[in-house]
C-alpha cells in the first residue's frame, strides 16, 4: 500500500533511518580512521544494496539488520580490492584489540576478521549479527539491542561470546 505521496511503508522506513544509517557510518569511519571512504558514500552504497534486493523489510529492526550486513560486505570487498593491490602481503594473525586500528591500513587483517566473523555465523548466528552491527556498522550496545529487539544485556552477553571467540579464532597459529 502506497500514501498519497506514492511512498509505501518500505520507503518510509528507509528515509527515516537515512540520516541515522550517515551519522552512525561517519563515528564508525572516524573510529576506524578511514580516510579513503567517506559516510555519506558508505551509506549510498549501502542504500543500493538495500534497493537492489528487490526485498521489503516490515521494520526498523530489519532494515538495520540488512544494513549492517550490507556495511560489513562494502567494507570487506573494499579491503580486498585493496590488498589485491599489494603483491605477496604480509599475512599476520591480529588480536581482537587493535583490529579495529589496523583495519584501514592492513585490509588483509580485515578479511581474516571477515572470514572469523563467517564462521561464527555458521554456530552462533545471533552472535554475528550482534558483531555485524556493533563492528561494522559502528552501533552501540544500546542501538544494538533497540535494532535487534533484545535487552542490552543480551547484547552484552553476545558481544562478550563473540569476542572471546573472535580473539581464540585469530590467535592460533
Amino acid at each position: 500500500m502506497t500514501t498519497p505521496n506514492g511512498k509505501g511503508p518500505d520507503d518510509r522506513i528507509l528515509e527515516d533511518a537515512y540520516d541515522e544509517m550517515r551519522a552512525l557510518a561517519r563515528r564508525r569511519l572516524s573510529q576506524m580512521g578511514s580516510q579513503s571512504l567517506q559516510a555519506t558514500e558508505l551509506v549510498n552504497e549501502t542504500w543500493l544494496r538495500l534497493m537492489g534486493q528487490n526485498r521489503g523489510w516490515d521494520n526498523r529492526s530489519e532494515l538495520f539488520g540488512l544494513a549492517a550486513r550490507a556495511m560489513r560486505d562494502i567494507l570487506v570487498d573494499r579491503a580486498r580490492a585493496k590488498s589485491a593491490h599489494k603483491r605477496g602481503g604480509d599475512w599476520q594473525r591480529v588480536n581482537w584489540e587493535t583490529a579495529l586500528a589496523v583495519a584501514t591500513e592492513h585490509p588483509e587483517e580485515l578479511l581474516m576478521l571477515d572470514e572469523a566473523v563467517s564462521r561464527l555465523s555458521d554456530q552462533a548466528p545471533d552472535h554475528a549479527r550482534v558483531v555485524e552491527m556493533m563492528f561494522f556498522a559502528g552501533l552501540t550496545g544500546d542501538e544494538t539491542a533497540r535494532a535487534l529487539d533484545v535487552s542490552p544485556s543480551t547484547v552484552d552477553r553476545r558481544w562478550r561470546f563473540a569476542r572471546a571467540w573472535l580473539h581464540r579464532e585469530l590467535t592460533e597459529s
